[in-house]
């Protein structure tokens, strides 16, 4: 926001501290200037303190609707989001079958940048500011994508050097050469993205990991998502000098240098109790995609629950992403529902709402290393904010319960969640207003 001048915005606020705690304004005041907040308080002593620089044309009141932070995404394809409802009987039979031919037609740049104006403007309307993005192979599409994305996100092409469809490998040198132009060009918003250590080589990985590391970028990739992806893993690298006594697909990254405190590692369902040591050994991140690993009948991969306890017991830090296409729906809401729905349906108890907005607002920053001026309401953040109506029927009296009678009620029509939000905020300005 260019002006110096207080804005003032009336709602039901909802502002994660952890996961176990939120603060719940039944009628709050947001004070933000220079696109920053200045204070969150109840509706009343606002009134009482800023009454003098309130004005009807600073001042708006969302009448009866939740505003809470806008959402982290921390692991998602943007090239994904034509094959997102495409029949999922297993992961490599998807990826063969339906993913790898659609992410091959971003070769052509009128394409991505079609499909880039598209996908962007959604995810902004769907309340998602922030995070981490797979594009394809091509130099093209990402290039496109880190000039239409809005927002602070770190992105990358994926990395495909062995076991690929012709038209989507690269040769290591490819790889490896056009690693050192992005992270030049883009510095730390490029993202280090070998697609998983099936189709990316170890030298592609290791000399691109420590590229990435001088330059302090992000590393992305996938691991142990299903037993089937486990097991080929391990077959091909028993093969390859210097991996054949390999015991662990968590291995395999330790040895090329994907670990480390800015690795993000998809999804981390079938994990022993010696790989979760190295993930926390290496300040490893575990991004966990409900929605993609869901039952089949679900819309889902089918690949199996993540064990949220045994990470967090293991010290091993996670957060939420919706892994589109893996994954069928966009929106962050339907990622926390899916989440705390599959945990109760096994009877685990701890997964609450408060827990999923978390894992997917301040726990992500703090992932990401913003949490200094993003994720929640505290005082000098960024205003990034979305909110989102609520039916007039809906009186909340907490968090929880907020979060709770706003997602259960377009549950049987998942598709819905993606029209919650009517806006979103970045930095003071709103990037997209539903009209």
């Amino acid at each position: 926001m260019a002006s110096q001048k207080y804005m003032f915005y009336k709602g039901i606020f909802l502002n994660p501290i952890s996961d176990t705690k939120c603060d719940f304004y039944s009628q709050g005041l947001l004070v933000i200037k220079a696109g920053k907040v200045k204070n969150l308080l109840p509706y009343a002593k606002g009134l009482k303190k800023y009454s003098l620089e309130m004005t009807k044309a600073n001042t708006k009141d969302f009448g009866h609707s939740l505003i809470m932070p806008a959402f982290f995404d921390m692991h998602f394809h943007w090239v994904q989001d034509d094959v997102r409802e495409m029949p999922k009987d297993s992961l490599l039979e998807w990826l063969e079958k339906y993913t790898f031919p659609t992410e091959t037609k971003y070769a052509k740049a009128s394409y991505a940048k079609q499909k880039a104006k598209t996908f962007f403007k959604k995810l902004s309307a769907h309340g998602t500011i922030a995070g981490a993005c797979y594009s394809s192979i091509h130099e093209n599409a990402l290039k496109i994508a880190m000039d239409e994305v809005k927002g602070d996100f770190v992105i990358g092409n994926v990395l495909m050097n062995m076991n690929s469809p012709k038209e989507l490998t690269q040769t290591n040198e490819e790889s490896l050469r056009l690693t050192k132009k992005l992270i030049k060009e883009y510095g730390t918003r490029h993202c280090f993205t070998p697609r998983f250590a099936i189709t990316t080589t170890p030298e592609v990985m290791s000399k691109g990991s420590r590229l990435a590391d001088k330059a302090k970028c992000f590393k992305q990739t996938h691991l142990s998502e299903t037993p089937a992806e486990i097991d080929f893993v391990l077959s091909i690298y028993k093969k390859i000098p210097g991996f054949e006594n390999v015991k662990s697909y968590t291995e395999i990254y330790e040895k090329t240098g994907m670990l480390g405190k800015r690795s993000l590692m998809g999804h981390g369902i079938h994990l022993n109790d010696k790989e979760l040591k190295l993930l926390h050994k290496t300040k490893t991140t575990v991004i966990h995609c409900p929605t993609s690993n869901a039952p089949i009948k679900e819309k889902g991969l089918g690949s199996g629950l993540f064990n949220f306890k045994r990470l967090e017991k293991a010290k091993v830090s996670w957060a939420l992403g919706s892994d589109i296409g893996g994954g069928p729906f966009l929106s962050m809401f339907d990622v926390i529902r899916s989440f705390v729905d599959q945990n109760k349906k096994k009877k685990i108890s701890g997964a609450t709402y408060i827990k999923g907005l978390n894992r997917c607002t301040l726990a992500s920053a703090e992932i990401m290393g913003t949490a200094k001026h993003a994720g929640n309401f505290k005082k000098n953040k960024e205003a990034n904010f979305i909110v989102v109506p609520l039916k007039k029927n809906i009186m909340p009296r907490n968090a929880e319960e907020a979060l709770e009678k706003l997602i259960v009620s377009q549950k049987n029509l998942r598709k819905n969640y993606g029209a919650m939000v009517s806006h979103t905020c970045f930095k003071g300005e709103f990037i997209f207003k539903k009209k």
